[in-house]
């Protein structure tokens, strides 16, 4: 029987002598003796080799040499991880088992235990590991969060399904898969080899791209409400997709920069509103708040059509006219297109802003 200190003077000594550490076999002729507790280990063969017909790696061979005789059970009675996952994949009638590569080393010994069990090994292929972009270890800091994390961060499922998909695995130059391709064009021999690294502006983009082309009610939604933004009353969220689907990368962005099309900001954007909300910016508001509010229908074209109106009356550049009407309608300088922000708006809370923008210049100047 071998004590833990025992144990460990040897993985001592044979690492001093630049030996891998293993079980030396002490014990593999003694007889089993129940009057003391022991560990149950399994004898590995001392010649011969384990082939491993890796579906992504390749042919993989380990000598047996290199292997020591691994513990099945612990002294207390409870089975270790290789044994363990070996008698439930037997007991689910596992054909593949797919892992990361850091299990490469359980491995060999699992086939030996799939051999004395008397059963079938099933197919293994092992991933390679994703890497952060300075090439360590992922963790934390580069991505490694829980799904619901990226949920928060804004990112739709799909999207992120696709980015880890294609972070390991290529399909020509693809870059964007359904679902049904991803199930249909998927195979192990396209996965890459080498370590992937994880890409957070990658990550961002593949986003941007799935926003961009289907709408995302359900997830803007939540996040509107995660962010505490009543939408009950105000444009709906297919129209407010529209409006920023271009513009963010992620969802959470949209709820943010539509968060003005609800509820009434506190405050105009400083920059925006020196530069805007001046003197001479009080003659076109004015304007547009007379000839807004005398429109029958309130829809985009009927919108564009008064701003137009009132750059052509007062012979000035589109910019003199747009830019404050925008910083009045949103509270800031950066916004999609006037006619679609007022039409979202809506007629009574446009008619609302552009008075609090000409009593803000006004009481500025008085």
């Amino acid at each position: 029987r071998c004590s833990k200190e025992r144990l460990e003077t040897i993985r001592e000594e044979q690492k001093a002598a630049g030996n891998k550490p293993k079980y030396d076999g002490h014990c593999r002729d003694l007889g089993h003796d129940d009057s003391q507790p022991c560990v149950i280990r399994l004898r590995v063969p001392d010649d011969g080799e384990v082939h491993i017909a890796d579906l992504v790696k390749g042919d993989i061979v380990v000598p047996n040499a290199e292997l020591d005789d691994f513990i099945m059970v612990r002294t207390d009675g409870n089975p270790t991880y290789n044994f363990t996952v070996v008698v439930d994949d037997i007991d689910m009638e596992m054909s593949h088992v797919i892992r990361g590569d850091d299990h490469m080393s359980n491995t060999p010994k699992q086939i030996h235990l799939y051999r004395a069990l008397g059963a079938a090994e099933p197919r293994f292929g092992h991933l390679p590991m994703i890497l952060g972009s300075d090439g360590e270890r992922l963790s934390k800091r580069h991505g490694a969060v829980s799904v619901m994390q990226y949920r928060e961060d804004g990112f739709v499922p799909d999207a992120l399904l696709n980015y880890l998909v294609r972070l390991g695995w290529s399909h020509g130059d693809q870059e964007i898969f359904s679902r049904k391709e991803m199930v249909e064009l998927f195979d192990l021999g396209g996965v890459n080899r080498a370590p992937s690294r994880f890409d957070m502006e990658k990550a961002r983009w593949i986003n941007q791209q799935y926003l961009q082309m289907r709408p995302v009610e359900e997830e803007l939604a939540w996040h509107l409400t995660r962010a505490g933004i009543d939408f009950d009353h105000g444009p709906a969220l297919s129209q407010v997709w529209e409006l920023f689907r271009e513009r963010a990368e992620t969802v959470d962005e949209i709820a943010e920069q539509s968060r003005f099309l609800f509820e009434e900001f506190e405050e105009y954007e400083e920059k925006a509103a020196n530069k805007q909300l001046k003197q001479a910016s009080l003659g076109p508001l004015t304007a547009l708040r007379s000839d807004l509010s005398a429109l029958a229908e309130w829809n985009p074209d009927a919108i564009q059509a008064v701003i137009q109106g009132v750059v052509d009356r007062l012979e000035v550049g589109f910019g003199k006219v747009g830019q404050p009407l925008r910083v009045a309608a949103t509270g800031r300088g950066n916004a999609p297109a006037n006619d679609q922000i007022l039409a979202a708006l809506g007629k009574s809370r446009t008619l609302g802003r552009l008075d609090r923008a000409i009593a803000t210049i006004e009481q500025a100047n008085s």
